[in-house]
């Protein structure tokens, strides 16, 4: 508010006349304009408050506009409050708090201080202005508090450790101490896990953990699970040792949850593995990997894959026995000596469950690691060509018994199933070209006797083939198909035919019209037909020959069959009896499963 009031003011020239006293009247109230007209001209930033610019009474340093009036003119002197308290910044007292905080540990720590005393003062007079100092002064005498406790603190350890604990005669004796309890209850005894706990702390809490205790502790470490390893490797089989090494590397990792410091984790389980695993890796390997898998021991598997992927190279190493596992034993499976006809007629269902053994023991025990893969592949291809040709034709062949009819062993999902793992071993084959013989001679013989079970998995297989090899590979096999199509429709085309001539005949012809570059090549051979099949043959031939001009047929009876029925009175002759127990040994019968008295051709 103005200090002086306008209605008692004394004028300085009383006997002046109206003139001059309206003159002054007149150039105060200029004066006066001319200050409201300045401060509405200022900008919102100028008109904020400025802390440091404020006198303890309130009263701007800046100058003030009217100091730019003329010499000896009259003054008049206006001083407002502001209209609303300045605002502060959201962060202001946690600012400056960490500023006072810094000052006064630098002050403890005798160290220079970045803030000028001015500075420092000035924010504790606007933290004061605005109410805060019932906070700042518990918390600067706290800061002080905290500064003088860590400087006893840290003078206290000092002289501990100094005149104490690096007394050789105590730190022996407490290290010491200290190995012989680990090692006790590495024993198995029960320890008291606090006290191993709060020395060991102290030791931290001193500095000198890593090379009073650490170096001490390891090299202990290091004796007793090398002899440890030395010792349990000669008296104990492989999976009893495995299971021992992985409890001793549990017990460790507790000692470094309850007492060890985490500094030495590293160190430790390093020696732990290295004196347990890596030393004995191969004689682990040789040992007993063999009979691991010959027995199929899948948990005792994942537990030798854990602890060799822990230690460098163990993984490559047992790969590698992994492999040579795989190449001798499949070698057993194919290569046949004494050419045992009953070892060959089992080799390739032993061959699936090997594999499918070799394949469980990937996925579960080895985590379907890839490097393990592929050293399967390549070992199932090493083995299965020892002997060559020979597995290509028994593949086909047991091929050929699983599409054959008369096959009840498998369902239709069941025998999908079995046929895509009879094509992984046919990728490990070289000799393709002899699958493809072979197995074209069986597919001949399924089609043209109407032995095959199913008609599906026929061209599941055959798709299989081309999605494999390509369709260079299943051309052939495709045309056999078409031509069974076409010879349906030109058997039906030709029945017609005879019910036309009206001479049906008493026999019944089915012919199998076959493109000759698709189909195996057989030998000429002459057979003597009855004169009623003769005279079939060239009504056929000249029916056939009438539809399609210019082309030649050669009849091929190799492949030909006859269903002969015949009916004895309760008896058959003896020597009929014999042949068909003949034809029943060599495969080319067999007896009706369900009438003992009824027997089928076999392809």
């Amino acid at each position: 508010m103005p200090l002086s009031n306008p209605n008692k003011r004394t004028l300085s020239e009383e006997n002046k006349g109206d003139t001059c006293s309206n003159s002054k009247r007149r150039s105060v109230e200029s004066r006066n304009r001319g200050l409201d007209e300045t401060c509405a001209t200022m900008t919102e930033p100028q008109k904020k408050a400025n802390f440091s610019a404020l006198s303890g009474n309130g009263i701007s340093r800046h100058a003030s506009p009217l100091s730019t009036t003329k010499p000896g003119a009259s003054k008049k002197l206006v001083i407002k409050n502001f209209k609303e308290k300045p605002p502060i910044p959201e962060n202001f007292e946690e600012v400056t708090w960490l500023k006072l905080a810094e000052a006064v540990g630098a002050i403890q720590r005798s160290c220079a201080i970045r803030y000028s005393l001015e500075e420092l003062y000035q924010a504790v007079e606007n933290m004061c202005s605005y109410k805060m100092a019932a906070d700042t002064s518990p918390k600067t005498a706290a800061n002080i508090r905290n500064e003088i406790y860590s400087e006893n603190r840290d003078m206290g350890l000092d002289l501990f450790r100094a005149h104490i604990i690096s007394h050789p005669t105590v730190e022996a004796r407490t290290v010491d101490g200290l190995l012989s309890l680990i090692e006790r209850e590495r024993c198995g005894e029960t320890v008291n896990r606090q006290l191993l706990k709060s020395l060991l702390r102290m030791l931290t809490d001193l500095q000198i953990y890593q090379d009073v205790f650490e170096r001490k502790f390891l090299e202990a470490t290091e004796r007793l699970y090398a002899a440890e390893g030395r010792q349990l490797m000669q008296e104990r089989d492989v999976p009893e040792y495995l299971a021992h090494v992985d409890k001793r590397i549990n017990e460790e990792m507790e000692r470094l949850l309850h007492y060890l410091d985490s500094s030495t984790k590293k160190q430790l389980i390093a020696c732990v593995e290295r004196q347990l695993l890596e030393q004995h890796l191969q004689q682990i390997l040789q040992k007993g990997l063999d009979q691991l898998l010959d027995e199929n021991r899948v948990t005792d598997l994942g537990l030798l894959y854990q602890l060799f992927s822990r230690v460098k190279d163990g993984l490559k190493e047992l790969c590698s026995a992994f492999s040579a596992y795989i190449k001798k034993t499949g070698k057993l499976i194919v290569v046949n000596p004494t050419n045992d006809a009953e070892k060959d007629k089992d080799m390739v269902q032993h061959l699936l469950d090997f594999k499918d053994k070799i394949d469980n023991i990937i996925e579960v025990c080895f985590g379907q690691n890839q490097k393990f893969i592929n050293a399967m592949k390549e070992s199932f291809e090493n083995f299965i060509n020892q002997r060559q040709n020979k597995p290509a034709e028994l593949i086909a062949k047991y091929v050929d018994s699983k599409l054959r009819a008369g096959n009840k062993e498998a369902t239709e999902e069941e025998l999908e199933k079995l046929l895509d793992k009879i094509m992984v071993l046919f990728r490990f084959i070289h000799g393709k070209d002899v699958f493809e013989a072979f197995y074209k001679k069986d597919l001949a013989k399924r089609l043209l006797v109407g032995k095959s079970a199913s008609v599906d998995a026929e061209k599941s297989m055959l798709s299989k083939l081309k999605q494999e090899c390509g369709g260079g590979f299943t051309s052939k096999l495709e045309g056999m198909f078409k031509d069974m199509e076409l010879s349906k429709d030109i058997v039906l085309a030709f029945k017609q035919h005879q019910q036309v001539l009206d001479s049906p005949g008493a026999i019944d012809l089915t012919v199998n019209i076959l493109t000759m570059g698709y189909w195996p090549t057989y030998p000429v051979c002459e057979v003597l037909l009855p004169a009623e099949m003769v005279h079939l043959q060239e009504v056929f031939k000249k029916f056939y020959l009438g539809k399609h001009s210019g082309r030649k047929l050669q009849w091929q009876p190799t492949l030909g069959h006859c269903v002969l029925k015949a009916e004895f009175n309760n008896y058959a002759p003896a020597d009929l009896k014999k042949r068909i127990e003949s034809l029943i040994d060599r495969e080319y019968m067999e007896r009706d499963k369900d009438n003992p008295n009824t027997y089928h051709y076999v392809a």
